[in-house]
């Protein structure tokens, strides 16, 4: 547990980062509330009775005073592409973990190009994109892999109920938009591709009881970037439920609305992680519900493993490089359901 320690939160009072707020408290952390916001600051702090710190991206000296005396930062605000890079420069000035939910593609990559060199030198712990997007998928994969050192292939499945997009998520896809212009990006030969042609429409066969369900191929998450950043695996895959796909796209999707006393929404998800090695497959399934919200356990049991010391490199590294990834997959029960499939 916590023991009380104080956690800065950065966009404490968006959509995700309510969730963390929660998650922090429930495991006996003390947030520091804190983004650029500060009426909606405020309010936060009202309900919740924790303490509140203004700050700005573009006031590196507010991000000290926001993370002054806290044990690690959570960067919660997006887009990330304008939060990540101050952040962690301030994490790494305050020496304290740095940790974020990005789901943006070029920020994780920036993350890991910019900053593995000098967190390295540092032993400073920057654990990027744990998150439902990038961490759980990569969890799952190399959970996956287990005693293998090298795969020839990794394909990640999403099969979401539905995709009620925060205005969060709107905003990050509009920046990705903006820097690829109308490029997607896909990894395969070991390297990252750009083409303009559209993803192709497939069917994935996921575990009973969904079964054979279209999907978009070559959906692009952000586990292509977490997976080959630690696991030697030249190509990966990720796809997405051509029912989530419209949903997100379309600009008459609501946001996402609360169904349960946790806040959650009705949406459920079933992540489908297949490693093939010389014609062997290997399988992680993981269950559950709202994106959102499991994104909560996810970063706060990897915030609990840095800072008890369970964990296994320092520097840039993606979930499954710096945690053992089984242990925490199991240590998400009840927010998560796993299956572990030869």
């Amino acid at each position: 547990m916590g023991s009380g320690q104080a956690v800065a939160v950065f966009g404490a009072y968006g959509h995700t980062g309510r969730f963390v707020v929660a998650e922090l408290v429930a495991r006996g952390f003390v947030p520091v509330l804190s983004g650029r916001d500060a009426d909606r600051l405020k309010a936060l702090a009202d309900e919740t009775g924790l303490e509140a710190r203004t700050a700005s991206v573009d006031a590196p000296d507010s991000l000290d005073r926001a993370l002054a005396g806290a044990a690690a930062v959570i960067n919660c605000a997006g887009p990330f592409a304008s939060t990540t890079a101050p952040v962690i420069e301030t994490a790494l000035r305050s020496g304290v973990p740095y940790l974020d939910v990005a789901a943006e593609l070029e920020a994780n990559i920036d993350t890991f190009a910019h900053f593995a060199d000098r967190a390295r030198e540092a032993g400073a712990v920057i654990v990027p994109a744990m998150a439902f997007f990038g961490g759980l998928g990569d969890l799952l994969t190399t959970a996956a892999m287990g005693d293998w050192t090298r795969a020839d292939e990794a394909h990640i499945a999403y099969g979401l109920s539905s995709w009620h997009p925060t205005a969060g998520t709107r905003l990050s896809g509009a920046v990705s938009r903006q820097r690829r212009g109308e490029r997607r990006m896909r990894f395969t030969n070991g390297q990252w591709e750009y083409r303009a042609d559209a993803p192709p429409a497939l069917e994935w066969r996921f575990p009973e009881p969904m079964g054979l369900r279209p999907v978009i191929g070559e959906f692009t998450m952000a586990d292509v970037v977490t997976v080959p950043s630690h696991l030697s695996i030249p190509d990966v895959t990720t796809y997405m439920t051509v029912e989530a796909v419209r949903d997100v796209a379309s600009p008459d999707t609501p946001a996402p609305a609360p169904a349960d006393a946790q806040g959650r929404s009705d949406q459920t998800f079933l992540v489908d992680a297949v490693v093939r090695s010389d014609g062997a497959e290997r399988r992680a399934v993981a269950r559950g519900q709202d994106i959102y919200a499991v994104t909560a356990p996810l970063v706060v049991e990897a915030l609990d493993r840095v800072l008890t010391g369970r964990t296994r490199t320092v520097g840039v590294a993606a979930a499954g490089a710096i945690f053992d990834a089984p242990g925490f997959l199991r240590a998400l029960s009840p927010h998560v359901t796993l299956d572990l499939l030869p």
